[in-house]
């Protein structure tokens, strides 16, 4: 499937701001997946400082803002064709070993709501069911809501609540996944939605390393495993470590934030 994406993020403040910088992670990589056949990132009111990977194999451009200026723009967009491999990333590691996946964060730190969740079999013949299960009962028990939790909303905080987002789901899974010994993962993306150009933010899913099968995608919030609607982003031990923006700024100006993203075939 070919995709074609526009993601633009901006931040407008109320007085100038002398010093910004932000970590940047919206360029997606080609593997299995997928094939980028063009992407860019532009800035307006700032420049890109750097570009990297980082220890789990993202990219980064760190972005600083234009001394004085009063808005930053922040856009994403390009062309991306999209396979479906029944979600199977597959034996793909990088710099990262699969035991600092198998730790918890403070996002994902178990307590008695996420304990009680089923655990995952240990047969490799039947684990990937046990996974798809615990991606059942984790949506059963908490449906998908907005507005019930924050971006800071831990995984065992969130299931107190009546409803979660794709975040609140992916960061259950991971959680529980590592407490039956799996190297699980948070991975942050793309999301083609039918009839659904205009979206209000990106999309979020969990892996799990399989034996046999290497690094495998859930979506808990559609019940789904990833197909060529998909396109992956980054990832990490939880939200935070695969945030599409994060970073910091100095100074007293209010923020506010816009974000525009078109996601469409």
């Amino acid at each position: 499937m070919d995709l074609s994406i526009s993601h633009t993020t901006e931040y407008a403040y109320s007085a100038p701001v002398d010093y910004a910088l932000q970590k940047v992670r919206l360029c997606p990589l080609s593997s299995v997946m997928q094939d980028v056949v063009n992407w860019s990132v532009e800035v307006i009111g700032g420049k890109v400082e750097a570009r990297y990977l980082d220890h789990y194999g993202n990219h980064v451009d760190l972005v600083s803002i234009t001394p004085g200026a009063r808005v930053l723009e922040i856009k994403a967009h390009g062309q991306v064709k999209t396979l479906n491999n029944t979600g199977v990333l597959g034996p793909s590691y990088g710099r990262a070993p699969l035991w600092h996946f198998r730790q918890a964060t403070p996002l994902t730190t178990p307590g008695d709501r996420i304990n009680a969740l089923p655990r995952v079999s240990t047969d490799p013949n039947t684990q990937l069911a046990s996974l798809h299960a615990l991606s059942a009962s984790i949506l059963e028990a908490l449906p998908y809501k907005t507005g019930g939790t924050r971006v800071d909303t831990s995984a065992e905080d969130a299931l107190q609540g009546d409803g979660g987002v794709c975040q609140d789901h992916a960061q259950i899974f991971v959680a529980a996944a590592r407490l039956s010994g799996l190297p699980a993962r948070y991975v942050s993306g793309y999301l083609m939605i039918n009839e659904q150009v205009v979206q209000e933010a990106t999309h979020a899913w969990a892996e799990a390393c399989v034996e046999g099968f290497g690094w495998v995608g859930f979506d808990i919030s559609n019940g789904v495993s990833p197909d060529e609607k998909y396109v992956r982003i980054a990832v990490g031990r939880d939200a935070r470590d695969a945030a599409p923006i994060e970073g910091l700024r100095m100074g007293s100006a209010d923020e506010k934030l816009m974000v525009s993203l078109q996601v469409q075939q």
